[in-house]
């Protein structure tokens, strides 16, 4: 499949980026509210798990259903959302299932959580979450000079 569609450009992508943000806090904060233990990670753990994570959208499988996904997508920003997020939480919830968060929607988002939090305190942590990110979302294109975003 030939995706004819121009990429994303940058605001698109900030109201994207957002929207996902805003997704992730609402489900933190149902997710709060529920008993379940959370695994704890010392920063090291996360440095460890945050690498296997990676590694792990680098395999032959993993990496042919992230770009089945993408190109399905199409850059189109609602497709990536119903598309290649939920592939990429399946990559994430495979590797992170053998640390002690559930394998459910819930567990990457902890995970994202500790993260976060670590990325503050450590640098290499907080490289490893940028080239998460990369891995996961679509690349930025610039808008021509002058600002114009041309039409579709």
């Amino acid at each position: 499949m030939v995706c004819r569609k121009k990429p994303p450009t940058v605001p698109v992508l900030r109201q994207f980026h957002s929207s996902v943000a805003s997704l992730v806090i609402v489900f933190s904060r149902d997710m709060a509210s529920a008993p379940a233990q959370q695994p704890t990670l010392t920063v090291e753990q996360t440095r460890v798990v945050l690498s296997e994570v990676i590694q792990a959208f680098s395999v032959p499988e993993n990496a042919a259903r992230m770009e089945e996904a993408r190109e399905s997508a199409c850059n189109d920003m609602g497709k990536m959302l119903q598309l290649v997020l939920p592939v990429a939480t399946q990559i994430q919830q495979e590797v992170i299932k053998a640390y002690g968060f559930n394998n459910e929607g819930e567990g990457v988002l902890k995970f994202a959580r500790l993260v976060k939090i670590y990325e503050t305190q450590d640098p290499e942590i907080a490289a490893m979450s940028a080239k998460l990110k990369s891995l996961l979302l679509p690349p930025l294109s610039t808008p021509p000079i002058g600002g114009a975003i041309p039409a579709s």
